[in-house]
């Protein structure tokens, strides 16, 4: 479609996305990025952040925890380690993650390795919950 990006989001589960739209956003590792139609084609790794992408005036989002984008000039691929929409997220248990894991590092014999896992895991609960407050419940 003219003026339009393939969009397909893929997790390890699931074709979470493929459609055609007008932009997207994503976490790169080096900082967010937009793509419009007509992009120089790039590869990156993505961090824990959120995706979004507008078809219209409407506005989608999705949790994504690392994976790699690879962009083209009318087709963005994201391969991501786990991916969810907003209108999936078990907000409350995005909740218990987070608190689970700030318990988990207040521990004093916790080792770097269990910190970075603890940190990586709240990160993960606190984008999910602001990815899931996006929309109207």
């Amino acid at each position: 479609m003219e003026n339009k990006i393939l969009l397909e989001i893929v997790t390890p589960e699931r074709l979470l996305i493929k459609e055609n739209v007008d932009e997207v956003t994503a976490p790169g590792i080096e900082g967010e990025f937009g793509v419009l139609p007509g992009h120089t084609a790039f590869l990156t790794t993505l961090k824990i952040g959120e995706i979004s992408y507008k078809k219209g005036s409407e506005a989608k989002y999705i949790a994504v925890s690392w994976g790699y984008a690879e962009v083209g000039p009318s087709k963005v691929t994201i391969l991501a380690e786990t991916a969810e929409i907003a209108e999936e997220i078990d907000i409350k248990r995005a909740e218990e993650e987070r608190a689970r894991a700030l318990a988990a590092l207040s521990k004093k014999d916790a080792e770097e390795k269990d910190f970075k896992l603890k940190e990586a895991s709240i990160e993960k609960a606190v984008v999910r919950m602001q990815v899931a407050g996006r929309i109207s419940r």
